[in-house]
């Protein structure tokens, strides 16, 4: 997972905003965005291996921080993927 370092700060103040920034930039580095010249949604809904697996881990941990929120039983455990 990327750190944010000094006064680098995200924009997006939302409970799951740096998984999805982790995940962005993951799938902005990747084959399927950088030689195919694809679009990081399109490179999602595809099931092969210009995808690396750590940008399939960072999309189930934001799937998992995003039911969290909606998750009553979490509100006493808290959110998933910190």
């Amino acid at each position: 997972m990327m750190r944010y370092e000094g006064s680098e700060q995200l924009a997006d103040k939302t409970a799951c905003a740096r998984v999805r920034a982790d995940l962005k930039m993951c799938l902005l580095e990747s084959d399927c965005c950088k030689k195919e010249r694809k679009l990081p949604r399109e490179c999602l809904a595809r099931r092969d291996d210009t995808v690396p697996d750590q940008c399939r881990a960072l999309q189930n941990t934001f799937f998992e921080c995003k039911r969290s929120m909606l998750d009553n039983r979490q509100r006493f455990r808290g959110r998933k993927g910190y």
